[in-house]
């Protein structure tokens, strides 16, 4: 570092990389977050629904 101190400045490297490296773990629990919502929310329609939401919008035309 020593031998470069004259073309990088070094303290600003390393807040781009501390930076960096903080947007993504921010990212990461985001994500994460988000994930353990969508498990939370319950997928599944009762059996035939479908069928029958598809018959019902056929039959109201």
């Amino acid at each position: 570092m020593e031998r470069f101190k004259d073309r990088v400045n070094w303290a600003e490297e390393l807040r781009r990389l501390v930076g960096k490296r903080t947007r993504e773990l921010e990212a990461e629990e985001n994500i994460r977050r988000v994930l353990e919502e969508l498990e939370r929310i319950p997928i599944s329609a009762p059996r035939g629904f479908s069928v029958s939401s598809v018959r019902e919008d056929r039959d109201s035309d």
